[in-house]
């Protein structure tokens, strides 16, 4: 019904036959997603209550015989007083019941089709497809096939042929709603535009001088950023950071929270003085929670292109890597690759991108990650708790930086009233990442033996 409304829409001639619901349930149906249904032509073929009235019974129960001749002739009649440029017939598999045989009605199909080709109308037909009941036949005969399923978890679309044409493969998602049909495309890898990045920075700092002094100046614009640790860590703290240095320069930068709703974020930045508020107010940062089960990996990433397209969103943030993979619903593929083709678009688009990962190791073995997902990264930032003089205190350090060098100690981080607080290298420690550092021990270094 879009395709009509469309074609209306455009000047053109727009014919619907309908073989199956009854005319006017099509009629209100269109209406209420406001698709100009007075501009569309109606041939009602669909049986109604008067083919049950007395003496009209044989009408309906009829063979093909009886029936076909005045079906054909009315479909072909109001195609040449009409001459449509487009054409619905909605189910097509109704054919089959006016013909004896399969031969006879691939037969009949085809010649139809050619009829309305020959009449330069675009046709689209519906097809009710099942296990016992295959629509292949009618396949052959198309030049586009567009597949649509559903379940309880979402709808899919897919197009297994488009004859002449390249076409996006994939499984894509798609709604409908009050506006009717919204169609997400699987997210492909996009292009660096130079333009749209000629005056960003070349390097992201994150307004901390030690942070910075471990990146040897900052992250590189265009890449992927993990910063990775425990609960309560400072994960969302830290990553603020490099999107509050951002704003101060004018740029635009999302927040996709899988964790925390934008309340719970607003009230804890501004306990340690991060102007999240003012961000928020000023454009320069917007932030989306994602609930469980509300957006599709599709709708997601459609989502993530707009804000990049058409926003000018320059940082992305997703704000909770486990959230991510539990949050979004009916996965069709790996959460994994999902992530993948995100990080691969947004490097392409020159976006550079900030990921928190939760691990669930507080002290003892060090891990980066729970999966094996570290291999996208570009830079890994990860923060640690330790036991030291019987306090529970945190690091930081920088584990993987893929463009260019970085410090290999580790400070003591701490987050304050005042922000975050990170401090002079820890040269004088030793089995910090175990969680239970120990001074260093230098009579190995001392020439004298004597430990002076």
């Amino acid at each position: 019904m879009h395709f009509l409304s469309d074609g209306v829409d455009n000047g053109e001639t727009s014919l619907y036959i309908n073989l199956g619901e009854p005319g006017n349930y099509v009629k209100e149906t269109v209406e209420h997603f406001n698709l100009n249904p007075d501009g569309i032509h109606f041939l009602d073929l669909a049986p109604s209550h008067e083919d049950f009235d007395e003496g009209e019974i044989y009408s309906v129960f009829s063979n093909a015989e009886v029936e076909q001749p005045s079906f054909i002739e009315k479909l072909r009649s109001t195609v040449e007083d009409l001459e449509p440029d487009r054409v619905l017939l909605d189910p097509i598999t109704e054919f089959r019941y006016l013909t004896s045989d399969d031969r006879q009605f691939r037969k009949q199909i085809l010649g139809f089709l050619d009829f309305l080709r020959g009449n330069n109308a675009t046709v689209i037909f519906t097809s009710q497809a099942s296990d016992s009941l295959s629509d292949d036949d009618l396949q052959f005969l198309t030049d586009t096939v567009i597949n649509l399923e559903t379940d309880i978890e979402g709808s899919t679309l897919y197009i297994s042929k488009f004859r002449g044409s390249s076409y996006q493969r994939g499984i894509h998602s798609y709604e409908i709603t009050d506006d009717g049909v919204t169609v997400f495309p699987k997210l492909q890898p996009g292009t660096w535009d130079p333009e749209q990045s000629a005056d960003a920075p070349k390097i992201l700092s994150s307004g901390i001088p030690e942070v910075d002094e471990l990146l040897k100046g900052g992250i590189d614009a265009g890449t992927v950023t993990f910063v990775s640790g425990p609960t309560g860590a400072g994960k969302t703290t830290t990553a603020l950071q490099f999107i509050k240095e951002a704003a101060g320069r004018g740029e635009q930068s999302v927040m996709y929270s899988f964790e925390e709703s934008p309340r719970t974020i607003r009230q804890r930045s501004r306990s340690i003085n991060l102007p999240i508020q003012s961000m928020l107010e000023q454009g320069t940062l917007s932030i989306e929670e994602i609930a469980p089960g509300e957006y599709t990996p599709n709708e997601f990433t459609s989502g993530l292109k707009t804000a990049v397209e058409d926003d000018g969103v320059r940082i992305v943030l997703i704000d909770g890597l486990q959230g991510f993979k539990q949050n979004l619903r009916g996965y069709t593929t790996d959460p994994e690759e999902v992530l993948l083709r995100i990080v691969r678009y947004l490097r392409a688009t020159g976006v550079s991108t900030i990921i928190t990962n939760e691990v669930s190791n507080i002290t003892g073995e060090f891990r980066v990650t729970e999966e094996s997902v570290s291999n996208l990264a570009d830079n890994i930032l990860y923060l640690r708790y330790v036991e030291m003089e019987s306090d529970l205190g945190k690091v930081i350090g920088v584990l993987k930086m893929r463009t260019g060098d970085f410090e290999r100690s580790l400070r003591q981080f701490e987050i304050t009233e005042y922000g975050i607080r990170v401090g002079d290298p820890l040269k004088n420690m030793q089995g910090i990442l175990t969680g239970t550092p120990t001074l260093k021990d230098h009579r190995n270094d001392d020439p004298s033996g004597d430990g002076e």
